[in-house]
């Protein structure tokens, strides 16, 4: 052990820390508990990398090929580590950023942490934050408690070898917090660019620099991650993706792989971009592509079936075939409607898995000029028909709206589906359209969907969501 720290190359601290602990330990007798403990922290001293590093590949053509060859898509993100990168490459060193990709679930955000890794040729490191509800998680226990043990930090440098990783720090939005301490609050001065080179582990008991770790956090959604947390990372959201790019990324990464990982061959199996997009459509509901993926795999485990019962099969997978191959359709997209009565329009609704249409139904009768809302609303979407309806009476004389017709008529606004619990602002625009539509008696252009929020003045807000709020081509719109 002396020798070995001999060759460590360590800051002075550290080493005289080392010195100083050791000789405690030759003075201490070997059967006493404390020993082991002793013995334990010397080791983790050796073996922490102080101040080693892997060398960096600043060769950014190359890092972009892996990138580009990894994943597809994803523009933002590879842009932004070519631009840390080069800075680097100019500047010699730099304090790594902390970025934090958000976006829903199976875009790609973690296995885009390793292709990073891999394009830097650096470790690569990945810490699950999900559930984690123990600050002593992160800042590891003090030596005086039975079984005390560093922080997962300070562990996962210790496996990695080196002191410049790529760090994953998965699920951050899913910390938990309870009598044990809130880890949130501890994971502040490890992903504050200003304060993590001086980390400390309670264990450790010395200052630990974590400022070249480059530490990239997922989250699915940033409305649960603390706001000084927030403050400190570089937010880079990660949309869900178009039908064209899923089936990109299933033709250039999910097919290949699945077929090799069932022992097939390219002659064996022929993935179509028809078939693909027709799996994607009908038979997954999701903004990522982990259920296209589960779904590629059934085709494989059918052809492989086939292959090793040496029964003839078609090489060229073709759409009639996936009924027997993965069963009957789960998922129609809504099929438009042509409508030609007043009071129908069509709104355009973000959800978790992607696009869906909204029909929102007015109907006027004879009453007081009350207003009715049904169809398991939110409050936020009884407000955009309230906005809607104020705006109406507000400007019924450049409607062709009489005064009486407002004041004799009792509204009852509907959204089908009253299973499905619906809410948000962007539906107020659609309001406003069947509202007017039903006051004028006049139907709404067919084949015309519509999102944004209004207000009282009449201006619709910038929205948001676009690429999930996409709507399927087969939706025949």
């Amino acid at each position: 052990m002396i020798e070995k720290a001999k060759s460590k190359k360590w800051p002075k601290e550290a080493a005289d820390t080392f010195q100083r602990e050791i000789g405690r330990l030759r003075r201490m007798n070997p059967q006493v508990a404390e020993y082991s403990v002793q013995m334990n922290y010397l080791e983790l001293l050796l073996e922490l990398p102080w101040n080693e590093f892997t060398k960096d590949n600043f060769n950014l053509k190359k890092v972009k090929e892996v990138l580009d060859k990894d994943h597809f898509g994803l523009e933002k993100v590879k842009a932004r580590i070519l631009e840390h990168l080069a800075v680097l490459k100019l500047k010699g060193d730099m304090k790594a950023p902390i970025l934090c990709l958000v976006g829903p679930p199976g875009v790609g955000k973690t296995s885009l942490g390793r292709s990073i890794a891999k394009a830097l040729k650096r470790k690569f490191v990945r810490m699950s934050l999900g559930g984690l509800h123990d600050e002593a998680e992160i800042r590891g226990h003090r030596k005086t408690y039975i079984g005390a043990m560093p922080g997962r930090i300070i562990q996962s440098l210790k496996r990695a070898g080196a002191g410049n990783p790529v760090f994953i720090l998965d699920e951050i939005d899913k910390v938990g917090k309870d009598f044990r301490g809130d880890p949130s609050s501890a994971l502040l001065e490890v992903l504050d660019p200003e304060q993590n080179s001086t980390f400390h582990d309670n264990y450790l008991e010395l200052e630990y620099d974590l400022s070249k770790v480059l530490f990239i956090a997922t989250s699915n959604s940033l409305s649960t991650i603390q706001p000084a947390l927030l403050d400190r990372m570089e937010i880079i959201e990660i949309s869900g993706y178009s039908l064209e790019e899923k089936v990109e990324i299933a033709k250039r990464h999910l097919a290949p792989h699945q077929r090799d990982e069932h022992g097939l061959k390219p002659q064996h199996v022929k993935l179509s971009g028809e078939v693909i997009a027709k799996v994607i459509k009908e038979y997954t509901q999701e903004s990522g592509v982990r259920s296209l993926d589960r779904q590629i795999a059934g085709i494989m485990r059918n052809i492989a079936k086939k292959v090793a019962m040496e029964e003839p099969y078609n090489v060229q997978v073709k759409p009639e075939d996936l009924h027997e191959m993965l069963g009957p359709t789960r998922y129609e997209p809504d099929m438009y409607q042509e409508v030609n009565s007043s009071g129908v329009a069509v709104g355009l609704a973000w959800t978790s898995v992607g696009g869906e249409i909204l029909f929102i139904e007015s109907s006027l009768n004879k009453g007081k000029g009350h207003l009715t809302l049904t169809g398991n609303l939110g409050d936020v979407m009884k407000e955009s028909a309230t906005t809607a309806l104020s705006f109406i009476k507000a400007h019924s004389e450049a409607l062709g709206i009489t005064p009486e017709t407002l004041e004799q008529s009792d509204i009852h606004v509907h959204v089908p589906e009253g299973a499905i619990p619906k809410d948000g602002p962007s539906a107020g625009i659609t309001m406003l359209t069947a509202l007017t539509s039903a006051f004028t008696k006049r139907p709404v252009r067919p084949f015309l969907a519509m999102t944004g929020e209004i207000t009282l003045r009449g201006k619709v807000l910038p929205v948001g969501g676009i690429k999930e709020k996409y709507w399927p081509p087969n939706a025949q719109a």
